[in-house]
């Protein structure tokens, strides 16, 4: 099973799943040893499946660090918080984490998309 570890010291994904905002992006940080990357995959493709039924979902895309690394980052766009936790805190999705590999760390959170003149739009 991957262990879970807070991206933000200050605001925890917990708190964050409070709250009523969307659209929102969450990003996870997933490390793993090497020889576990194939498990990873496995499991997050299965995860990948069950969030891609769920209400409020609307996209998600997997990158893994280049030159050797066994960093991933998976970046997934929901609709809004609420449709992000229901899916999140649903049984189905929680016994899913227990297929993770016992090396694996993830560390999730939710980011909303800013406009930053002259570089990215709202």
């Amino acid at each position: 099973m991957a262990g879970i570890e807070e991206l933000d010291q200050v605001t925890t994904l917990a708190d964050q799943l409070q709250t009523e905002e969307g659209p929102i992006v969450l990003i996870n940080l997933f490390t793993v040893d090497a020889k576990d990357e194939a498990a990873l995959l496995k499991a997050w493709a299965h995860d990948a499946d069950f969030m891609k039924a769920q209400p409020g979902y609307i996209s998600t895309q997997i990158h893994k660090g280049i030159a050797g690394s066994s960093t991933f980052v998976n970046y997934a766009v929901w609709q809004d918080v609420k449709s992000f936790r229901d899916a999140f805190t649903h049984p189905e999705f929680q016994r899913r984490i227990a297929e993770y590999p016992d090396s694996a760390m993830a560390r999730p959170h939710l980011f909303r998309k800013l406009a930053v003149e002259n570089h990215c739009v709202a």
